[in-house]
């Protein structure tokens, strides 16, 4: 990606960005009002997602800002790990949310309540489906034109949302105008649970960005396809992969011919850098020349020849 075309992909994400945190500062208010007037515990529990949602896009717009700094001498890799560790945060945050709505939604068992005004919290339901169906058709456009990974992470959080706002209709028709008891709280205790879940999987992202995790096998393997097809290479060994933030890492050992110059055998590098580039235009690629059958025995990680069959249809 050239210089000229990050400028053009970074105010569209932050465009995005700011779309999220503006429909989710405006939904806070309405729904903090139609909690209020109504009382239930399954608007609630809308409630605290939404300003969850706030916090997140907050992220998600400090993120889009991050990524778009390059590095500096102290962050030679950039910032992209500090999506992680605001996720984490985050994750604190939205499992103190679940355990009150839970706690909330346990006591309203105990002592039954009548719901007041249930056509308000249905009419700010359906306000915040509507929106949110808006904001995600904005999001998947720009998702389109610039890739950006922060804000297609946003757009399959305010996905989850139009279930949300499902079931809180769902739940105060049930209990205000088909007379359900206790359908509310139940609801309630449904929404607590969404959201332990949506932690556990944000915490499992965040904690494999901060431990390097390898990049699934199916990207790796086209990674590989990619390089392995360009003349004069003998051999991939080592091949090493990580994600930070927006931004992807990959680093492997390469064979070539232990007679080329070294010039020669540079220009094999400038090739595959460059093929590698035009496919994986958002990996940052380290590659080390090896001579033709070299293994560093002193590593006990190195891999074996991970391209042995495309090396095979070549020769």
């Amino acid at each position: 990606m050239t210089r000229d075309e990050r400028r053009r992909v970074v105010p569209l994400a932050m465009r995005a960005a700011l779309a999220s945190v503006a429909m989710a500062l405006s939904l806070l208010v309405v729904k903090g009002y139609a909690a209020w007037h109504t009382g239930s515990v399954a608007m609630l529990g809308s409630l605290a997602d939404t300003g969850l949602d706030l916090l997140a896009s907050l992220v998600t717009l400090y993120g889009v800002k991050l990524a778009a700094e390059p590095a500096d001498h102290d962050h030679r890799f950039g910032h992209g790990k500090a999506e992680a560790l605001a996720a984490l945060f985050q994750v604190v945050l939205i499992t103190a949310s679940a355990i009150g709505i839970a706690w909330r939604a346990i006591e309203r068992f105990g002592d039954p309540q009548v719901n007041e005004d249930a056509g308000l919290g249905i009419a700010v339901s359906v306000l915040a489906i509507v929106a949110t169906f808006a904001l995600l058709a904005y999001q998947r456009s720009i998702i389109r034109k610039t890739g950006s990974v922060a804000i297609l992470a946003d757009n399959v959080h305010y996905q989850s949302d139009v279930l949300l706002n499902c079931a809180v209709i769902a739940a105060l028709v049930l209990d205000q105008y088909l007379g359900v008891s206790g359908a509310d709280p139940v609801f309630g205790i449904a929404i607590a649970l969404w959201l332990a879940w949506g932690a556990f999987q944000a915490s499992s992202q965040a904690i494999d960005m901060l431990m390097d995790k390898e990049w699934p096998e199916a990207q790796r393997a086209a990674f590989i396809e990619v390089a392995a097809r360009q003349p004069g290479i003998r051999g991939i060994h080592d091949f090493r992969t990580r994600r930070s933030g927006t931004h992807d890492f990959a680093q492997f050992h390469m064979e070539v011919d232990p007679r080329l110059t070294v010039a020669a055998a540079h220009q094999i590098v400038e090739r595959v850098e460059d093929a590698l580039r035009d496919v994986f235009p958002r990996v940052e690629t380290l590659i080390h020349l090896d001579p033709e059958g070299h293994v560093d025995t002193d590593n006990p990680l190195v891999e074996a020849d991970v391209t042995p069959h495309w090396f095979g249809k070549r020769l």
